[in-house]
């Protein structure tokens, strides 16, 4: 920061007495009516440094109230021109995927392998949020997951480190903007920190275990390339990790965050974790739990209360030093003079058009969404007659997804509507069993049954995981009984989460994996059945044949035995009662052509590690030729495997892909620099590392591919 913030901080801080500079390590949730007048006097003696605007734990499956930008001004001026210091509040909301405009849910736009159109989508989320007065929002979320039966994996970026430093890179730009200042920027918030996507089973806030070389080379790349990106605010998770709870740990928050990962800003808790200590059996009591959690480098406490309850008694005890107390205020300070904090207090509401944003939506959507299957029945032709049948056919709230605050579902068009728009040939059937009788003459006369299935937004998000990643056994009977008719079925399956395929995919000839993908979720849909976009997303995430098969992921490291069944090798010694191999693996999906891949050629075959250490890089490219008749973009993949090294490493690691449209009959030459950034692993210790030896390197469609080459470090 500049020595002109940093003078006035100094000078702030100066000035303070300890209960105000406690006060800004205090986040409480918006009041309500019942504790309004003692909510003002805190904040008018400077007990209240920042406000979660938000009630309640789960913000995110819970109904909130709108945004009254006057009353949180009204808030701001008591902080401004009635506290000791002057000093504004930072108003933060979960604004994790949009607001009033809603995008798809993270783990979707994953799926688009599109940085740049990610961006743009936070851009827009950051500018009508910050019309509404909010200053910061608790995204993005960069926890790596490979249990798909945790709710939160919507959130996230799936199960690659790679595609998580491409999320965070692209969230905190267009959060942050080039200019942290201005009033249409919103802080980013990297969370949670660390591990909390490895819950035991997917169950929400359990243990995790995770050793130091595993959290170095997959959970932790993310979170640096947030920091590296500009996030200046990190939120610690729940879980413990190896019987270490993270608010309380001095190993991560400090000695990794700070610094291994040169992390400047300042460290929130999430909501009431620093008072969970005492449960976690690390702490007596709410004092204990304060003094844990400061020393440990967590600097504001969200909702328990326990650092403004407490931090007096335990500087006066000795168990907290003043100095960091100042220190953990001078962090939370800083981050407000950057954010113009000082300079631009109050909100003032504008009108904002939203048209251009919804544009920008229905394109987010429809790049986010995975075409699975197709035999021949995509495209849909406007003069066939479609029978439109399924529980998400007038569905608005769930195409939303979860962590929706502000985005509203009476605005969100459903499928029905947008697919009525676009053919005058289609036919909405009543799911009702009892009702099939009197509506099965519109299904006898129809060309193509389109299914539109899913899982419900309140199934998904915080505290809502599931024993069970698989559609419900009433839309598994649907599916059987439109097969019946004996017409082309196209199912379309809105999900936040991966599911099983199995027993799903084999009934239908065609599969649509839409996800929850937001205020133009419907319209996505319609332009991609009716051809007017190519479908181009990718998964970033396996999904499995059988819920039991769990956790199963692509970047896995090689057993000693011959079974490394992901990749088809002797799959029947994984298991003996069923197919272990993924269902559509990570970076599968098709289009409405074929691209034909030619064998990667590299510049050099050799390269000392002086040289590459030094700067120079391995250009390694294909060419890629549309064979069909159809324009479309491709997502071309390269992945690496250190064949020999000191340590383990994965079968498969992504380390580039480039999304190229190619026109029908054309090719395209794609190349990737592979630096000194790309072939190397962390240790155990953090320290990064290049070794010599062979690298496989593979250029195709997704993860499978065997497309190879070779180099060589010397």
């Amino acid at each position: 920061m500049s020595d002109s913030i940093n003078k006035k901080v100094e000078k702030l801080i100066a000035g303070m007495s300890l209960r105000e500079k406690i006060g800004q390590l205090n986040q409480p949730e918006t009041p309500t009516a019942d504790n309004l007048e003692e909510f003002k006097a805190a904040v008018a003696k400077g007990e209240i440094g920042s406000i979660l605007m938000s009630v309640g734990a789960t913000a995110g499956n819970d109904a909130q109230g709108e945004i009254s930008v006057d009353f949180y001004n009204e808030i701001q001026r008591l902080a401004v021109e009635k506290s000791p210091s002057g000093i504004p509040i930072l108003f933060g909301r979960d604004v994790i995927h949009g607001h009033r405009t809603v995008f798809p849910i993270p783990l979707a736009m994953a799926a688009s392998f599109d940085p740049e159109l990610v961006s743009q989508s936070y851009r827009d989320t950051a500018v009508e949020a910050a019309n509404d007065g909010i200053h910061w929002t608790f995204t993005p979320m960069l926890d790596l997951c490979h249990d798909p039966r945790w709710g939160r994996i919507i959130e996230g970026p799936g199960e690659d480190p790679y595609v998580g430093v491409c999320m965070a890179k692209a969230i905190v730009k267009g959060l942050q903007n080039a200019d942290l200042s201005d009033e249409e920027t919103l802080l980013a918030c990297a969370k949670h920190y660390i591990g909390y996507g490895a819950s035991e089973g997917g169950r929400d806030y359990h243990r995790a275990e995770i050793s130091d070389y595993t959290l170095y080379n997959y959970y932790l790349p993310a979170f640096k390339a947030a920091v590296d990106a500009g996030a200046l605010t990190v939120m610690s998770s729940f879980n413990d990790i190896s019987g270490q709870p993270i608010t309380s740990s001095k190993k991560y928050l400090t000695d990794i965050l700070r610094d291994k990962l040169g992390f400047k800003g300042f460290v929130v808790s999430d909501y009431d974790a620093v008072c969970q200590l005492i449960k976690q059996g690390v702490a007596e009591n709410n004092e204990q739990c304060a003094a844990a959690a400061v020393n440990a480098g967590l600097d504001m406490d969200m909702h328990d209360k326990c650092y403004i309850d407490n931090l007096e008694k335990a500087v006066k005890s000795g168990a907290v030093s003043e100095d960091v107390i100042d220190e953990a205020v001078r962090r939370i300070l800083t981050v407000k003079f950057a954010a113009g904090l000082f300079d631009h207090p109050y909100a003032e509401k504008k009108n904002i058009d939203r048209g251009e944003h919804l544009v920008h939506a229905r394109q987010m959507a429809a790049e986010s969404m995975v075409l699975l299957k197709n035999n021949g029945v995509l495209p849909l032709d406007k003069a066939q007659k479609i029978a439109l049948i399924g529980p998400f056919v007038h569905e608005r709230r769930s195409l939303l997804g979860s962590w929706t605050i502000d985005g509203k579902a009476e605005e969100t068009p459903n499928l029905a509507e947008r697919m009525k728009e676009a053919s005058g040939n289609v036919y909405v059937i009543n799911t009702n069993p009892l009702a099939w009788d009197s509506t099965n003459k519109n299904i006898a006369a129809a060309d193509v049954v389109v299914l539109a299935l899913g899982e419900s937004w309140t199934a998904t998000g915080e505290s809502r995981a599931v024993s069970d990643i698989t559609i419900s056994a009433d839309q598994k009977a649907l599916i059987r009984k439109a097969k019946t008719y004996g017409k082309k079925t196209v199912g379309v399956i809105f999900c936040g989460r991966p599911i099983a395929m199995e027993d799903i995919a084999e009934d239908l000839d065609a599969v649509l994996y839409a996800w929850h993908s937001g205020s133009e979720a419907a319209g996505a849909v319609t332009d991609i059945l009716f051809g007017a976009v190519a479908p181009s997303g990718r998964l970033p995430v396996t999904l499995p044949r059988k819920a039991t098969h769990i956790p199963l992921y692509y970047n896995v490291t090689p057993s000693g035995r011959p079974v490394d069944c992901y990749y088809g090798e002797n799959p029947g010694n994984c298991y003996v009662d069923s197919m272990p191999t993924p269902y559509y693996p990570f970076g599968y999906g098709i289009t409405y052509t074929e691209f034909e891949y030619s064998a990667p050629v590299s510049d050099k075959s050799r390269i000392s590690l002086s040289d590459l250490k030094g700067g120079d890089t391995v250009q390694v490219g294909v060419t890629v030729k549309n064979t069909g008749d159809v324009d479309a973009k491709e997502t071309v993949q390269l992945y690496i495997r250190d064949e020999v090294a000191s340590m383990m490493r994965p079968i498969r690691e992504l380390k580039g892909f480039k999304k190229v449209l190619i026109p029908k009959g054309k090719s395209a030459k794609v190349t990737f620099d592979l630096t000194y950034a790309d072939l190397g692993f962390y240790d155990a210790g953090g320290d990064y590392r290049v070794e010599k030896g062979k690298i496989g390197v593979f250029i195709g469609k997704n993860c499978l591919t065997q497309n190879r080459t070779e180099i060589e470090i010397i």
